[in-house]
């Protein structure tokens, strides 16, 4: 299993995977806001969505878990 984490403090402004979803190393799965600027999140392995951690409109610290991927 992956855990796919905040690379920073922000807003979760959209999120592009739901649970049972196939996404592959590298596919964006979360895109963060902070000071008006878009940080896609990246899944860094291939595999199955379990868990999704968080909803649109969250405020997530740096280094928060966002989805599990196994």
């Amino acid at each position: 299993m992956a855990m796919i984490t905040a690379s920073m403090a922000g807003n979760v402004w959209k999120v592009l995977v739901k649970e049972g979803d196939s996404v592959s190393e590298g596919q964006d799965v979360v895109i963060l806001e902070s000071m008006k600027m878009e940080i896609p999140i990246a899944a860094e392995v291939s595999g199955t969505v379990k868990l999704v951690k968080i909803s649109e409109g969250d405020f997530v610290n740096e280094d928060e878990e966002l989805l599990v991927i196994e």
